[in-house]
């Protein structure tokens, strides 16, 4: 992540200056939400970002900036994706263009979060957080349609629909090709509810693994990928463990607090393409 400016205000009016600095340099601002009170997160992307991930493999994941606005201890912090770092884990490059715009729009006062891992260590098929964890091309399928307006149509309408306890933040079609990304918030969640006993939404798991002094905001939201027909999602554990890889296996931060997240993930996803696991009944 990357530590930006922060302008004088309270939290909504530093989300609008943060969206009219990202206009002004070219971006395209495609979304935003608040996953929980004090933090707001706008997505946008830019002619490189679509262009890069049009040309890579399962490119479109790493197709939209996350920018967050968290309120931490009392005070706003501005931070965003390195665009580097994840330009290199999703195999688009180092998106260079990218970084500099965001630098004139936000500042780039320090990077934090990546625990200094070599570039050569961070490209798909390299990076895994460890032994039987998954790499990015190590996709979950979530449905299968026989065809890309389908597939598209339906992640529209369940998305409307709150399906799996979902929030439709953006929508980015790749020029030229049958591929449409969205950004998936989830504030209630397919398995049980917040505050119930499963960590799977966007605040029961920050609340474990975000802890730290500068906040990890912009990990949020999730990605659902239509290809065609078909509509994938990267694995939680992967995409996890990217975004926070200095988090120990163990300890109250630890990942052991949060291994239903990805389970949980996956079927909230899964609701969003229209599919419907079934699940236990639990007993309340």
């Amino acid at each position: 992540y990357v530590l930006g400016d922060t302008p004088p205000g309270d939290l909504n009016q530093v989300a609008g200056k943060v969206r009219q600095a990202l206009a002004s340099r070219g971006f395209e601002v495609v979304g935003s939400y608040a996953p929980y009170p004090g933090a707001i997160v706008i997505c946008a992307t830019n002619q490189e970002l679509k262009a890069a991930a049009a040309k890579a493999k399962n490119g479109g994941f790493g197709v939209a900036q996350r920018v967050a606005v968290t309120e931490a201890k009392g005070k706003l912090q501005v931070s965003y994706v390195n665009p580097e770092y994840l330009g290199i884990a999703y195999g688009l490059g180092k998106l260079e263009g990218v970084s500099a715009a965001l630098k004139t729009a936000l500042g780039a006062n320090k990077t934090f979060g990546s625990k200094g891992i070599p570039a050569e260590k961070l490209g798909p098929g390299e990076y895994h957080y460890g032994m039987l964890m998954p790499y990015f091309q190590d996709v979950d399928l979530l449905r299968d349609y026989p065809d890309y307006k389908t597939a598209v149509e339906t992640v529209e309408k369940n998305l409307a629909a709150g399906a799996g306890g979902t929030v439709r933040v953006y929508r980015i079609d790749l020029p030229g090709k049958e591929v449409s990304v969205f950004g998936v918030g989830i504030p209630t969640g397919a398995i049980d509810g917040p505050g119930k006993g499963d960590k799977d939404t966007d605040k029961e798991i920050m609340d474990i693994v975000d802890w730290q002094e500068l906040r990890h905001t912009a990990f949020l939201p999730y990605e659902l990928m239509v290809t065609g027909g078909r509509i994938i999602a990267l694995r939680g554990r992967y995409r996890i463990a990217l975004h926070f890889p200095d988090t120990t296996m163990t300890g109250a931060h630890g990942f052991t607090k949060i291994t239903t997240a990805p389970f949980g993930i996956m079927v909230a996803l899964e609701a969003a393409s229209g599919f419907k696991r079934d699940l236990p009944t639990r007993n309340e």
